[in-house]
């Protein structure tokens, strides 16, 4: 199997989110990573999914949140990072951690209900994720996907740009890769931010496999 594609300055970011691991749980920056995680749990909870993937789990706060609150029969939490990822084992050593990229999931087809990422997936290969996201779900599984979405389109560059390790998308581009990858819409919305945030909001989008 190829490597997946990464953005030019990717790997470097994966090495920073390493080394800054240990001050990721700091309360002033969980101010911004919790509303997101509050819509993705409430997205579950109304599913009911039972094996869930969150991808991109950083330290573990939503997956050990996933397991002490829904109790799924699994819950995996996948990173890039070791540092990441050794925080999160601290965490909890009843979530599977498992250390890959969104775009190359070491999951069965059709094994996975659900899968989730929040606050990251602009640093994927936006398309080449959904379809693997696609690809491990059953049919009616659900994917939420919760990412910082510009609100002011003049301080957008494009996707294409080789050297920009992340793309905050549009909530029109974000659509346009769900349908891409075979998924039905079935909400999206923004999700509030700090008021120090303001340039750049969450944006939640959620689908399912028909």
């Amino acid at each position: 199997m190829t490597a997946p594609q990464r953005r030019g300055l990717n790997n470097a970011v994966t090495r920073l989110w390493s080394l800054v691991s240990p001050a990721y749980d700091l309360p002033f920056l969980q101010r911004v990573y919790r509303p997101p995680h509050d819509e993705v749990i409430a997205q579950l909870r109304a599913h009911k999914s039972r094996k869930i993937a969150d991808i991109a789990c950083g330290t573990g706060i939503l997956s050990d949140r996933i397991e002490r609150e829904l109790h799924p029969e699994a819950i995996y939490g996948v990173d890039m990072s070791e540092g990441m990822l050794n925080q999160a084992r601290a965490r909890s050593t009843r979530v599977q951690w498992i250390r890959c990229p969104a775009e190359q999931l070491p999951f069965d087809d059709g094994a996975l209900d659900a899968v989730v990422t929040t606050s990251a997936f602009h640093f994927f290969h936006q398309s080449e994720a959904l379809r693997e996201f696609h690809r491990v779900l059953v049919p009616g599984g659900l994917v939420a996907v919760t990412a910082l979405s510009t609100q002011r389109p003049l301080l957008q560059i494009p996707a294409a740009n080789r050297w920009k390790p992340q793309h905050n998308a549009s909530p029109t581009e974000m659509r346009a890769w769900f349908e891409g990858a075979g998924f039905a819409v079935t909400d999206q919305r923004r999700i509030p931010r700090p008021p120090w945030t303001w340039l750049i909001s969450d944006l939640i989008t959620v689908g399912t496999k028909g």
